[in-house]
């Protein structure tokens, strides 16, 4: 039996370079809830084709900032890959929140859209579709067979630095540069 390990919501989840499953191959998932049953993340460094105009056109939301176009649509994760979910700071009052630390919530309603289609949104966000999942014990189990680092989120990553960096970002906060790491790591 796999030990819960901490609390790790509001952490990056740093995928190792040995990870083969495709979905997650160089990826950070920030983590939105950590609890026995399992856990929910947002992968933050996989933009999409899709932008916030694309899926604002689909939804009926008419857009009078004109900035809120353009904005990538990130690839959250694989599960329920059609539902929306919106990183964000300020936490703010919208139908659907969680929120995930004092500053940062995820929001999944329509309510969220609407405001940021008329620049009246959260000053910070992050919109992907869909999430990535885990069920009881099999976060735990991955972290054990060494498929994950993880860092104490950070705001900056998630909001400021270029998606592309992400990854070697997020490593960089616990002092290592990911790309001297093996998938051989702590196998002795």
């Amino acid at each position: 039996m796999i030990e819960q390990t901490d609390n790790l919501t509001n952490h990056f989840l740093i995928a190792m370079p040995g990870m083969a499953d495709p979905f997650f191959a160089k990826t950070v998932t920030y983590l939105c809830q950590h609890n026995r049953d399992g856990a929910l993340g947002i992968i933050i460094n996989r933009p999409s084709e899709l932008t916030l105009g694309d899926i604002m056109q689909q939804m009926n939301i008419e857009i009078s900032a004109e900035e809120v176009g353009g904005i990538p649509i990130y690839f959250g994760g694989p599960v329920q890959p059609e539902r929306g979910f919106v990183l964000h700071e300020p936490c703010g009052h919208w139908d659907s929140t969680l929120q995930v630390a004092p500053t940062i919530s995820l929001t999944t309603s329509r309510d969220i859209l609407e405001a940021i289609s008329v620049g009246k949104g959260p000053r910070k966000s992050l919109v992907a579709l869909g999430y990535a999942g885990w069920g009881q014990g099999q976060l735990e189990r991955e972290m054990v067979e060494n498929a994950w680092l993880s860092s104490p989120g950070d705001q900056s990553i998630l909001f400021n630095v270029a998606s592309a960096s992400r990854w070697k970002a997020a490593a960089e906060l616990m002092g290592i540069n990911i790309s001297l790491l093996t998938s051989q790591a702590g196998h002795g």
